[in-house]
């Protein structure tokens, strides 16, 4: 009993943690794409804005609204 409850515990904790190496990904894929994105000016300012936002929340743990911040920028690159 105690052997399937501990289980199903580390099993529900999986996904947890793959979503939160997640971010690292994101943030090189737009790092890459940055330099040779064909965006307006105004719209690079917000992608790396948008990229500072998603390095600091992942840096304070907050992986969801880091990954939210990062795929709004990937949006805006066409990613």
């Amino acid at each position: 009993m105690i052997r399937t409850a501990a289980l199903t515990l580390l099993l529900s904790m999986a996904p947890v943690a793959a979503f939160a190496h997640m971010c690292p990904a994101l943030m090189a894929e737009i790092d890459a794409a940055l330099p040779d994105a064909q965006i307006t000016d105004e719209e690079r300012t917000q992608v790396t804005e948008l990229r500072q936002e998603g390095s600091d929340l992942h840096d304070a743990g907050d992986h969801a609204a880091s990954e939210a911040a990062l795929n709004e920028a990937r949006t805006i690159l066409g990613l």
